[in-house]
């Protein structure tokens, strides 16, 4: 193969995806065979199965027991957006986004008290094995989830309070800026990192991915002070959503 040269079985999947792309294969479509796919571009059944894995490893078909490989429906992403501006109502960012979407977003959660891992409590500033509070969240928009999110709160700080458990008592369902204020603790900064990764078999079975696709993840931890108060996992599919930020210049 000449430097610079294609690959046959990418040479292949570039066109496949270029019919995709351009309407000649619509959603819902088969993809041509594999003998299909052989003949007409004179290669062997490895390459055809080779380019035939790739666009399934993109996310563009995806394989029907029994009936043949068709290609995806694909979704017009929608942004999720961060804002360096706290929402007037002290609702969560999640309720204010919704809000401004004029849509009415539901979710599940459970917390349980639990032990920090090494990798949490380095990002809390505590000690391995300390006691926290872990509440994962399923978000759904019209009924579909959307989004996945696991939060450690240190139970040094929020313990025997009135805002342990961060979906009861009085202020539950607010945002941890406002929970923690009730406590007397002023939320003063956060961080966010925005990473990319194969999405892990249990997430994409609730959100409706197939194996494969990934994900955005987002952590996020509060600080108060220089303490940190909370810190989260945001998990989104990448081709379903874009994150936006929005931040103050000074």
């Amino acid at each position: 193969m000449a430097f610079g040269e294609q690959p046959a079985y990418l040479r292949v999947a570039g066109d496949l995806r270029k019919k995709i792309a351009n309407g000649a294969l619509p959603p819902r479509t088969r993809l041509p065979s594999q003998a299909r796919i052989r003949e007409e571009y004179g290669v062997s059944d490895t390459v055809a199965l080779e380019a035939r894995k790739v666009l399934m490893a993109e996310g563009l078909v995806e394989g029907r027991s029994g009936s043949g490989t068709y290609v995806r429906e694909r979704p017009v992403p929608r942004r999720i957006s961060r804002s360096g501006y706290r929402p007037p109502s002290g609702s969560s960012p999640f309720r204010q986004e919704q809000a401004e979407d004029g849509t009415r977003g539901t979710w599940q959660s459970s917390s349980e008290q639990d032990v920090a891992g090494p990798e949490i409590a380095a990002r809390l500033g505590i000690e391995p094995e300390d006691r926290v509070m872990r509440t994962r969240y399923v978000f759904r928009d019209g009924g579909e989830p959307m989004m996945l999110s696991t939060s450690w709160e240190p139970l040094a700080v929020t313990g025997r309070t009135p805002v342990m458990l961060p979906e009861e008592g009085p202020l539950g369902g607010c945002g941890v800026v406002e929970r923690m204020a009730a406590i007397d603790i002023v939320v003063d900064n956060v961080l966010e990192e925005v990473g990319a990764r194969p999405g892990l078999a249990e997430e994409l079975l609730t959100l409706g991915g197939v194996p494969g696709h990934v994900v955005m993840v987002l952590e996020r931890t509060y600080f108060a002070s220089g303490r940190a108060v909370e810190t989260a996992d945001v998990v989104v599919p990448a081709d379903r959503y874009r994150v936006a930020y929005h931040l103050s210049v000074k």
